[in-house]
């Protein structure tokens, strides 16, 4: 097994690789994060994608490889995930599992969305997720490669609310005006990426949620409730046009409910957190 991009997600996928005896290899931007992984018993290289395409050979000539890397921080286009096909083998089968965005849908008004929707990627984040998507496509119908997309919602669990940002008094729209979200905590995306690698067809694409969208105040509310700080100061959508980032309004201006019936049925998930009550409940302390 191959994991390229070795942070969160990717070391969760390792560690529970190993208790299976199974060979991992993870290829990690810094060798700072080389370092670590490899102080935690795992075999870690440093490849800087931005500048060098990855010598793929030996040990780390995988069949199976996951793709958690993100794409460079500007551009439409992601040269990252073209270094990393230019430098797979020839002849050898090799079977990838993507981890992408529904950032590619774009604005849908708040519809329920599955993988029948056509993308309609709005912003350069979420560009350049859907070239990545198109370079993989456009690989697998070269050679005897295989292809699974997971078009993945907000990542939330330990370490992964914003608590930081509700300490800072940031505010926050009202629930009136504030749009769907979908999540899925960092366990049971874990718990997808495996199901998608041993069952996922190839070819396809699943979208990746509990199921349970809601909307961003009331999940930001839910977070500040739950660890007893204050909720975020209120304003109206004009005011966050002139306080919030340019991140943040780009995100309140994508509405969409995802449906993941596609990803329960096909790779026989059972969500351990199928909503935000149960999922945060589960984060334990912060501090």
């Amino acid at each position: 097994m191959l994991i390229i991009g070795c942070g969160d997600v990717g070391r969760k996928i390792a560690a529970r690789a190993q208790l299976n005896r199974e060979a991992v290899q993870c290829l990690v931007r810094s060798a700072e994060s080389a370092a670590l992984l490899s102080e935690r018993g795992m075999n870690a290289e440093a490849v800087d994608l931005d500048h060098q395409s990855p010598s793929l050979t030996g040990a780390r000539n995988q069949q199976q490889i996951y793709y958690l890397a993100p794409p460079p921080a500007s551009g439409n286009s992601d040269p990252r995930m073209r270094r990393l096909l230019s430098a797979l083998s020839v002849g050898k089968h090799h079977r990838i599992v993507y981890v992408s965005t529904t950032g590619v849908y774009g604005n849908c008004n708040g519809e329920w969305v599955d993988e029948h929707r056509a993308v309609d990627p709005q912003v350069d984040r979420a560009r350049r997720r859907h070239d990545a998507e198109e370079q993989l496509r456009a690989w697998r119908q070269t050679g005897p490669g295989e292809v699974v997309i997971l078009r993945v919602a907000g990542i939330y669990g330990p370490g992964k609310l914003p608590i930081s940002r509700i300490e800072q008094k940031i505010p926050m729209i009202g629930e009136d005006e504030a749009p769907w979200t979908n999540r899925i905590h960092i366990d049971d995306l874990v718990s997808v990426c495996e199901a998608a690698m041993a069952r996922g067809a190839d070819g396809e694409v699943y979208n990746v949620s509990d199921g349970n969208p809601g909307n961003m105040r009331d999940y930001f509310d839910r977070v500040a409730d739950r660890y007893g700080l204050p909720r975020p100061p209120l304003v109206s959508l004009a005011q966050a046009r002139a306080t919030l980032s340019q991140g943040m309004l780009s995100y309140l201006a994508e509405s969409r409910r995802l449906d993941n019936r596609k990803m329960i049925r096909e790779l026989g998930v059972n969500l351990r957190y199928p909503d935000l009550a149960s999922g945060l409940q589960a984060c334990g302390d912060i501090r």
